[in-house]
């Protein structure tokens, strides 16, 4: 049963297949048929489930994929996300049907994946180099003309490796390589545009190749002086465009498109407005974002990332957070302490720790706020430890079998820890399911 579009993609064997107890959320004690999910009256609220249990808001993800498709309408720009925030079939979709461009994905096997759901075009972000990484990419190629893959190039040897595998394995057009442009001390990429360059003119003239275009990564320009990071972004994006315009001006670009890519989840703004006023090529350019976290955005660093933007673009209504982790209160050994059945196997802990949002009793009526004092203070395996305020009334309050919901911050990381994330209406009952396969 699916809540949101999903854009032709072949999804009915996931809903076919017959999901086995011991599913982290799910209440199962004998076998069912995951399609039967939406239909099985469960709701969070009533502790239907079992705890933790991770949940989607619909209501918030219909809200973001509008939000970003007149987004990039407004400044002219294409949207291939980051498929590796959720690698979700379901929000593949979704994404497809509301106007994305491409999926983006990190490796071999997420290709694989994407493909094996009806995916038709997908940007690899990352250096294709084990040889049996190569071999199945081209293999999908091979057996699927109609597919398209463009995979990044930031060395000679890298050049190279693609070349000899196309070689090996030819294919019915030319592979399409992006040159990747990198920053100083951080991850892959061409340090110097006379690199770039250089990486440019060998992917041109190798047989097989074709050189598409040129990408980079501004998301990890972050530090405490948000000044002297968005001059740098700036900078950044403004190498990439003379790249674009040097190798046009030397006849590198032998497709229909150029494509330029950056717009992770964080400066996407500044990419699509760095990118617009590009004009005066050979050939019409293709502006790609490439943002993933938009999707659920999060309660923690793209909730302060976003909130900057907004202020940027005069948004009064801007991505909204759609991604929760409820779990159950198993003990109170303290008055302000409560000890949660939820733990780093079940939530983001690499950029904050999760931020309690609210609390319920099981039963009718709606989950009230926590108190803003209240926090998580630390994390086990399968153990929160939720501070309350000294004195407030939660206290004595908050009683084992409460249910407590928590935001998190970074949602690639919550993701890979769920086979299966419930979609909740407004009032928490539970009408459909989503996959992932990490």
């Amino acid at each position: 049963m699916h809540t949101l579009p999903y854009d032709g993609l072949a999804l009915a064997s996931l809903d076919e297949q017959l999901l086995q107890p011991g599913i982290k959320g799910l209440p199962l004690t004998e076998a069912l048929r995951q399609g039967a999910i939406g239909v099985q009256g469960w709701n969070i609220l009533h502790a239907d489930t079992s705890f933790p249990v991770a949940v989607l808001k619909t209501s918030a993800l219909r809200h973001n994929l509008d939000w970003m498709r007149r987004f990039c309408a407004r400044y002219g720009v294409t949207l291939a996300p980051h498929g590796k925030t959720t690698m979700s079939p379901q929000l593949f979709g979704a994404q497809l049907a509301n106007g994305a461009w491409a999926i983006t994905l990190a490796n071999a096997h997420q290709i694989q994946v994407a493909h094996r759901f009806g995916v038709r075009r997908v940007l690899l972000a990352n250096q294709l180099v084990a040889p049996s990484d190569v071999k199945a990419v081209l293999a999908l190629l091979r057996g699927d003309p109609d597919f398209e893959c463009i995979v990044l190039a930031d060395s000679m040897t890298g050049v190279a490796r693609l070349a000899e595998a196309v070689a090996c394995q030819p294919l019915a057009r030319p592979l399409p390589v992006l040159v990747e442009l990198g920053l100083a001390g951080k991850r892959a990429g061409c340090r110097t545009l006379e690199a770039a360059l250089t990486v440019a003119r060998a992917i041109a003239t190798a047989p097989g190749l074709t050189l598409a275009g040129f990408e980079g990564y501004e998301g990890l320009l972050v530090t405490e002086d948000r000044g002297a990071d968005l001059a740098a972004v700036g900078a950044f994006l403004a190498h990439l465009v003379a790249l674009v315009r040097t190798a046009d001006d030397e006849g590198l670009f032998a497709g229909a498109e150029i494509v330029l890519t950056a717009g992770g989840s964080t400066y996407f703004d500044l990419v699509a407005r760095g990118f617009q006023e590009v004009s005066g090529l050979s050939r019409p350019l293709r502006a790609v974002l490439r943002s993933g976290c938009y999707l659920t955005s999060d309660h923690g660093t793209y909730e302060r990332m976003i909130g900057e933007l907004n202020e940027r673009e005069g948004e009064s209504d801007g991505l909204r957070p759609a991604l929760e982790v409820w779990s159950m209160v198993q003990s109170r050994p303290e008055p302000t302490l409560a000890i949660l059945t939820m733990g780093k196997r079940d939530v983001s802990h690499d950029a904050d720790l999760p931020r309690p949002l609210f609390y319920h009793r099981p039963g009718p009526g709606m989950p009230h706020a926590l108190p803003a004092q209240s926090l998580i203070v630390k994390l086990n395996d399968q153990h929160a430890y939720l501070r309350l305020p000294d004195g407030h009334p939660l206290c004595s309050e908050l009683a084992v079998g409460d249910l407590v919901a928590c935001g998190i911050s970074h949602p690639c990381t919550t993701f890979d820890k769920w086979r299966l994330l419930l979609g909740v209406d407004d009032d928490y009952h539970v009408r459909g399911v989503y996959n992932t396969l990490f």
